[in-house]
């Protein structure tokens, strides 16, 4: 087993009297001592802070940014031509299949796309950027820290360290300075709530994180609130929710096709597994991930087979508790015959059946600034 690496904080994690864990190659905070629920609650009722470094920083450059665009676009369903400077767009790199290789966020900086990609799949991410984009400069950036503010006390909080924020919307980038270094901002997150990643110079990230902490409403938070926190907000996990197994259609991710990659669009196809995508644009999948409402108190986890009488209709890929709603919570993919809302179905959790209820997602709604 190769040695863990650790991010530029990790010193500070150690300092905040952190429970470290493995998680994708790195060693990460899972909590702090309040522990998973109070950190929960709290990014909900006032702002968390997380340390997501070890995810992957990508900048991608060409002689034109059109050119570092439509080169992407080779990659992913998503209309990165028709982003507009100072925007960022979810995006997915998908397989000659129709499945996803890796989720991923895709900001227009002006003269350059900056990509951010899941902290376990970055090194193949960056080499499939690399083959593929043989008309581009793709850069992995690994000087810098990156940082998730999360709540409903965010916007107040970082506009008080580093003035500016306040006017983004949800999914604007900006580039701010704090104390002679570049902030690269998102209004975006992972959480439901509203919030900002930051992209941080190495030198200063420990000095900008201690300057948040020192702010009364802001708390350190860990992996563990942050993957209760997604699932509350109905957010694919890549490796659980979505994977080479899964296309966009069954995820329920059309909404990140947008009409020029789709048929009859101006650029319609021409990314990886374009002829299933469509097709299932069109006609729909067999299955789709869905909201599973579990009776009593027991989470059910992923792994769980779900069936209508003796019939196996799907399996669960993410569940736990849900500390904003006080109960189980889970998601999975059911056959499309039994993915309307409010269908009954049984979940064996280890060898009992036990009733689950299909759902809506998000379970709780998202309060992003739009």
């Amino acid at each position: 087993m190769s040695e863990l690496k650790r991010t530029p904080l990790y010193d500070l994690h150690l300092s905040l009297g952190a429970k470290m864990v493995p998680f994708a190659g790195y060693e990460m905070p899972v909590q702090y001592a309040p522990g998973v629920m109070k950190e929960h609650l709290h990014t909900r009722a006032a702002a968390g802070l997380f340390d997501v470094s070890h995810m992957g920083q990508v900048r991608v450059d060409a002689s034109s940014l059109d050119v570092a665009a439509t080169a992407l676009e080779r990659l992913v369903p998503v209309s990165v031509l028709g982003l507009d400077e100072g925007r960022q767009r979810y995006g997915l790199f998908t397989d000659e299949t129709g499945g996803i290789l890796d989720d991923l966020m895709i900001a227009n900086r002006g003269d350059h796309l900056f990509l951010v990609v899941n902290a376990a799949m970055k090194d193949q991410d960056i080499a499939h950027l690399q083959a593929h984009l043989i008309d581009c400069q793709v850069t992995p950036i690994t000087d810098r820290a990156l940082l998730a503010l999360q709540g409903p006390s965010s916007e107040a909080a970082l506009e008080t360290i580093s003035p500016g924020v306040v006017d983004m919307r949800f999914m604007d980038v900006r580039t701010l300075d704090w104390q002679g270094g570049e902030l690269w901002i998102s209004r975006s997150g992972y959480s439901g709530e509203d919030g900002y990643e930051i992209s941080v110079p190495e030198g200063i990230a420990r000095a900008f994180t201690e300057a948040l902490l020192g702010i009364e409403a802001v708390e350190a938070i860990g992996l563990g609130a942050r993957d209760s926190l997604r699932l509350e907000a109905g957010l694919c996990l890549y490796g659980s929710d979505i994977d080479t197994t899964t296309s966009p259609i069954e995820a329920g991710l059309a909404w990140a096709i947008q009409k020029p990659r789709r048929s009859g669009g101006d650029r319609a196809g021409g990314f990886p597994g374009a002829d299933r995508i469509l097709r299932e644009l069109e006609e729909g999948a067999s299955r789709h991930r869905v909201g599973l409402l579990p009776e009593g108190r027991a989470p059910m986890r992923a792994g769980t087979q779900l069936f209508a009488g003796d019939t196996a209709v799907g399996e669960v890929t993410s569940g736990g508790f849900g500390p904003s709603l006080e109960r189980p919570i889970s998601m999975g993919y059911v056959s499309i015959n039994y993915a309307e809302t409010g269908t009954a179905l049984e979940a064996d959790v280890r060898g009992k059946r036990l009733p689950v209820t299909v759902a809506d997602m998000p379970f709780r709604p998202s309060t992003y600034k739009r």
